[in-house]
């Protein structure tokens, strides 16, 4: 299934000086497909489904520090994905439950640290963030696994 994620701003990278603004990304499976403005991915990509997010679509993150504190593995790793991470450091995810979580719902464990960012073809882990730098959304190799309510 082909899902349009539109924002008011994308990033292709968090470093990025040139946001696409009413810009989207467009995933089929874990895959990014295309990602440009959404009136020329809308004609691309006929009938897909859109997902509209306030704020501003970017890559998800590594998350670089400790896993988030909670009484089990997986809720740690549900901890990360709600901060709109989808990777992990292998120095903070080292034991067997841990990596067993992260694996489980799709979150990478990175040996370092790597900028993150939207390419064709690419793992499809993206985030969007509010205005005050909340996280809206988190999409995790194709599946929203994090929405703000």
């Amino acid at each position: 299934m082909l899902t349009i994620h539109a924002a008011d701003e994308v990033r292709l990278s968090w470093d990025d000086p040139e946001p696409v603004r009413d810009g989207a990304v467009v995933v089929e499976g874990a895959r990014v497909r295309a990602a440009g403005p959404l009136e020329e991915l809308q004609e691309r990509f006929p009938g897909a489904r859109v997902r509209r997010w306030p704020g501003v679509l970017g890559p998800a993150r590594v998350h670089e520090g400790p896993l988030p504190d909670a009484p089990t593995p997986r809720e740690r790793v549900h901890g990360v994905l709600k901060s709109g991470a989808t990777a992990v450091l292998e120095d903070h995810a080292g034991t067997p439950e841990l990596c067993a979580a992260a694996e489980r719902n799709d979150v990478v464990v990175l040996a370092g640290p790597r900028p993150p960012a939207i390419v064709d073809d690419g793992r499809a882990d993206l985030a969007v963030f509010d205005a005050t730098g909340t996280c809206v959304a988190t999409v995790c190799a194709g599946r929203l696994v994090h929405r703000r309510r």
